[in-house]
């Protein structure tokens, strides 16, 4: 299959995992879930999710617990909605990016605020 029809699908399939995330009732599943990623393979069989929680690592493990449990009906919602003759197989893994980037951010705020403010000089 070409690689533009795929990485169209690809987008598409992160456009309405989105969307069925906000829907998921399990208790498991973050509110403030992100995708980072999808790869899908090329005879779209299987589907890489990966995900991140905002409240941190163990939040995202939590998440993906409750994503594997419900991996059928994510694959089915997906099959209707893109109007796909065979939905991929999920596969959901836990990324941390959004704490690591987070946590990047924090540093530099505070390696910021420690060093004494320089005015520049006013230019004539």
């Amino acid at each position: 299959m070409s690689s533009i029809k795929i990485s169209r699908i690809t987008e598409d399939i992160k456009k309405e995992l989105t969307l069925i995330f906000r829907e998921i009732k399990d208790p498991r599943v973050s509110k403030m879930l992100s995708i980072i990623k999808v790869d899908l393979s090329n005879d779209l069989s299987h589907c890489k999710v990966y995900v991140s929680a905002i409240e941190g690592r163990e939040q995202t493990e939590e998440s993906v617990r409750g994503l594997k449990s419900g991996a059928g009906y994510i694959r089915r919602e997906i099959a209707a909605r893109l109007h796909l003759r065979k939905a991929p197989e999920f596969h959901f893994i836990g990324d941390d990016s959004i704490e690591y980037s987070a946590n990047i951010n924090r540093i530099l705020a505070d390696e910021q605020k420690a060093r004494p403010f320089h005015e520049e000089p006013e230019l004539k």
